[in-house]
């Protein structure tokens, strides 16, 4: 069964409501403006194609193509010096932020020696990332944390902490576009980009950490880039496992019309905002503390869904839903049975349909999508220590065997 559900939330920034992106499309984003505006847009190209034809039909063989003008061409370079400028302030000003964030967790009673750092990714581009250790040198393993859509890493301290207090240590990256990393805020220009920095990260952990094993977390869309991610081998061979809550592995839209625009919207205007997703949405967690904090956090993007961002999360997820039987990978899926945000019925169809030999998944019934933030927040990552600690013990346990 296929699901119309949204992927991630966002927010209004005036009246602070919160906003699912993919959530009936077909009556907020997709209103009689919009399809008034989609029909000019779509027959504006058509023309345009149309005259770019009969200017390459009516120039002989022979004749070179016309170049642009001097005038057009200086008037492109300042589009784009503007537009290059204005990303980078804005994320300079991200990154400040992200530098100054309070990392510390009261009362929690564990210590642990936190970083930030810049890691240059697949691209060369600059990502903003954070690590958390125990202060006891005998690491257990260590776990990378994935974040998810609009979101940033220093969500997780607490999470980080807890998992410090059983000897985990925590290495966690802010995507492109999100946090303190390099891009337009709330720009993804690929998730395969993403998914390519989170195994050149990974690949870090493990130089930086010999002989220490390594498990990839993922949130939400951050779950499909580490499942993505641990679908090829040199990946898959690196990490004990993965873990993965919420994560968006069936997406589609209310209407099937955005699917067929999306290619071209995200080819032509990847950076126009869908204005009107603007409305009123669904909770993600069921603690009133926890959702204000979310939205009141300069580094969480509440800005309308960008058009190559939504394309991105359609296309990984569509990847996704045709080779859940090739996943082979070690994983723990976790979901809320009332998340209204990603489809928990996907989760089980991974589980059913994987061909990993260790799998396992945990449905909380009555949960919402933010399953780090709900009231139980202790429990599920307590849920997700002990999984760690199982599949350690059962390496353990194999290698004792191979030795016999």
């Amino acid at each position: 069964m296929e699901s119309s559900l949204p992927v991630e939330e966002l927010t209004s920034g005036a009246s602070g409501r919160i906003i699912p992106l993919f959530k009936n499309l077909h009556r907020s984003v997709f209103s009689y403006q919009t399809y008034r505006r989609l029909i000019i847009f779509i027959q504006s190209i058509f023309l345009w194609v149309i005259l770019l034809s009969r200017r390459r039909f009516s120039t002989s063989p022979s004749s070179p193509p016309p170049s642009p003008s001097a005038a057009t061409t200086a008037v492109l370079g300042k589009r784009r010096k503007f537009a290059l400028r204005r990303d980078e302030e804005d994320t300079q000003r991200r990154r400040a932020l992200a530098e100054a964030l309070d990392m510390t967790v009261e009362n929690d009673g564990v210590s642990c020696r936190w970083n930030t750092s810049l890691f240059f990714g697949a691209r060369r581009n600059a990502l903003f990332c954070r690590s958390w250790f125990p202060v006891t040198d005998e690491l257990r393993g260590i776990i990378i944390i994935i974040h998810g859509l609009n979101e940033h890493s220093g969500r997780y301290a607490h999470f980080a902490r807890q998992l410090n207090s059983c000897n985990f240590g925590v290495y966690a990256m802010d995507w492109i576009g999100h946090g303190g990393s390099d891009g337009l805020h709330g720009y993804v220009p690929s998730l395969d980009h993403v998914v390519a920095d989170t195994g050149a990260f990974l690949e870090k952990v493990k130089f930086d950490n010999p002989g220490i094993p390594c498990f990839l977390f993922g949130h939400s869309t951050g779950g499909a880039v580490v499942l993505k991610a641990a679908s090829y081998p040199h990946i898959e061979n690196m990490v004990e496992g993965i873990i993965l809550t919420s994560p968006a592995l069936r997406v589609k839209p209310a209407n099937p019309i955005v699917s067929a625009v999306a290619p071209i919207f995200s080819l032509v205007a990847p950076r126009y905002q869908f204005k009107g997703s603007h409305k009123r949405g669904i909770p993600v967690s069921r603690d009133p503390a926890a959702l204000v904090a979310k939205y009141s956090d300069p580094l969480v993007y509440t800005g309308p869904l960008r058009v190559r961002t939504g394309h991105e999360i359609l296309r990984i997820s569509s990847y996704l839903m045709r080779n859940f039987k090739s996943v082979t990978v070690p994983f723990l899926v976790l979901h809320g049975s009332a998340d209204r945000v990603t489809d928990p019925l996907a989760s089980q169809d991974l589980y059913n349909e994987a061909a990993s030999e260790f799998k396992d998944i945990k449905l909380y019934d009555g949960f919402l999508h933010d399953l780090l933030f709900e009231p139980e927040r202790e429990e599920i990552a307590q849920d997700i220590i002990d999984w760690m600690h199982k599949k350690l013990d059962s390496g353990n346990l194999a290698n004792v065997y191979s030795q016999c």
